[in-house]
């Protein structure tokens, strides 16, 4: 069983909709009614029902999360979280929202009972956020949730690119006590 916080946190170039994990973050947009990109991927693998129990949830705001059920996918649930459009705002509130989405996000999964999870990069397709920046708010909000919760096992975050990857892997080398 893992014991120290960085022995919880995993990095993998990957499919997210096929990850054995307990619950899987879709990077949505506000309808939560699919999309492109890992959105659209999660719709597709997940079938009609994910489709369906999103349309009863009324969108999402920016920053926020919610829950549902994972259908077809290999992991029980699905947590979507809409990240900011980092063009459209400033930094700083674009990190906040994006620290919002992480904290948020996490913050279900506890509540959930939920020890593994598996997260994109949010914000870092279309959303054009800088992958470097959004690695830094993604591994310190993880970081906050594993100290402050034994629930949380396994944090995933899966990269489908080869450059997101590396980006990912050489920001977990660089972090104290790593």
């Amino acid at each position: 069983m893992p014991t120290g916080i960085f022995d919880r946190i995993e990095i993998v170039k990957g499919d997210i909709t096929r990850m054995e994990v307990d619950a899987i973050v879709n990077a949505a947009n506000t309808s939560l009614l699919g999309g492109g990109g890992v959105d659209g991927a999660i719709h597709r693998a997940a079938g009609p029902e994910l489709l369906m129990e999103c349309r009863a949830l009324g969108g999402c705001p920016t920053g926020e999360a919610k829950i549902t059920k994972g259908y077809q996918l290999p992991a029980k649930y699905v947590i979507h979280t809409v990240g900011p459009v980092y063009h459209r705002l400033k930094s700083n509130e674009s990190a906040r929202l994006l620290a919002s989405c992480y904290a948020n996000c996490l913050r279900l999964a506890v509540e959930k009972e939920i020890e593994s999870i598996a997260f994109p990069a949010i914000s870092c397709g279309v959303y054009g956020y800088p992958i470097g920046d959004a690695v830094r708010i993604a591994f310190d909000e993880v970081r906050k949730a594993l100290r402050q919760s034994v629930i949380l096992k396994r944090v995933v975050f899966v990269l489908f690119s080869d450059d997101d990857y590396q980006v990912y892997q050489q920001a977990m080398g660089g972090l104290p006590g790593a």
